[in-house]
């Protein structure tokens, strides 16, 4: 009998661990959906334009409108093209714009997966997606795509540098690699963006260059390589890259809101939900409004700001916070020692 009612509950809680992650990644659609929408809308404000307004009351429906269009549309595969590749490579974007969603919390009592490394996880999953636009150039045969696929893998891996460096300082403040733990912090003391305001305008910029959006839209510059490494693509596959790069500005935005504006924290609020969703809009009108007023820089210019400010100012940073924090007597580098050892102490909630 024991047996039968351990069996039926832990039945119970994969039915609702399947729920709660299907709801999540509708959620996550439909946000995506109508961020594409209020870029349309923001942009043409800023151009004086109307946007999108036929479809639906005030354009409303313009987003499924695109979406059915991309759908029913023909996929035109290259006959010269590496054809499991070239399927592979949005799928594989896809798949881990999505999955790195798993970690984020909306608040302390709402999430999917909570374990000790999932800022780490997150960088992980930043890191694994350079190769789905490396095999989406590579495999469409094409010098346009070849192109913008090398010049994407470079720029990401410099500015992922650039951001696994920024996050150290934020690490020796929280003594944890727990985006929970970060965020609790934060709601006790507070909000990172405050004593570490430079790094987190250069954090700001980083996830610019690291999400391909303007101004270092290089691999998908029009006037030089047509649309980069995604230029074969078309139909459903092209809508895959499409979703995961809007899936990675607003996992970007939620991941500046939970290490510098403190994630759901904002005075004992009863509604969390509701106060991240702000915060993540407000980045996010930030990434539209950039693209909007700012113009492309060159790639020589693009790598010199990592490689020769970032990278330096970073660093010493990093020096300068550390040696504050230990002589001020009040460190969190004593309770990193698991950052050494996880092998050890954390792989098993994972």
């Amino acid at each position: 009998m024991f047996l039968f009612f351990n069996i039926q509950f832990i039945f119970l809680n994969q039915f609702e661990s399947l729920i709660l992650t299907v709801f999540s990644l509708i959620t996550l659609l439909i946000s995506i959906a109508y961020f594409t929408l209020a870029e349309r809308k923001i942009i043409a404000s800023v151009q004086r334009r109307l946007g999108p307004q036929i479809i639906g009351f005030y354009g409303l429906l313009q987003p499924l409108a695109d979406g059915l269009k991309l759908i029913f549309k023909e996929i035109i595969i290259p006959s010269v093209s590496n054809k499991k590749l070239f399927f592979l490579a949005p799928l594989l974007t896809l798949f881990l714009s999505f999955n790195a969603w798993i970690v984020i919390p909306n608040s302390f009592d709402s999430y999917l997966v909570d374990f000790n490394l999932s800022l780490l996880y997150i960088l992980m999953i930043s890191s694994i997606g350079v190769y789905s636009i490396l095999l989406a150039g590579w495999s469409s045969n094409s010098k346009y795509a070849l192109l913008g696929g090398l010049r994407s893998v470079s720029q990401m891996i410099s500015y992922e540098v650039a951001i696994s460096l920024l996050i150290i300082p934020i690490l020796f403040f929280s003594g944890s690699l727990n985006l929970l733990d970060i965020v609790y912090v934060q709601s006790k003391s507070i909000w990172y963006v405050f004593p570490l305001l430079p790094l987190s305008l250069i954090f700001f910029i980083s996830i610019l260059a690291e999400t391909n959006r303007s101004p270092f839209d290089l691999p998908e510059a029009e006037a030089e390589l047509v649309a980069g490494y995604n230029i074969e693509y078309s139909s459903i596959l092209f809508a895959m890259f499409f979703l995961g790069e809007y899936g990675n500005i607003l996992l970007m935005s939620s991941l500046f809101v939970i290490l510098f504006l403190g994630g759901h924290d904002c005075y004992n609020s009863i509604f969390p939900e509701f106060i991240f969703s702000l915060k993540i809009s407000i980045i996010s009108f930030l990434f539209i409004f950039v693209r909007a007023n700012v113009p492309r820089y060159r790639f020589d210019q693009l790598m010199i700001l990592c490689w020769k400010v970032f990278l330096p100012v970073t660093l010493g940073f990093i020096f300068f916070s550390s040696g504050l924090l230990i002589a001020c007597n009040g460190s969190k580098l004593k309770q990193l020692h698991f950052f050494f050892n996880f092998y050890e102490t954390n792989l098993h909630t994972l």
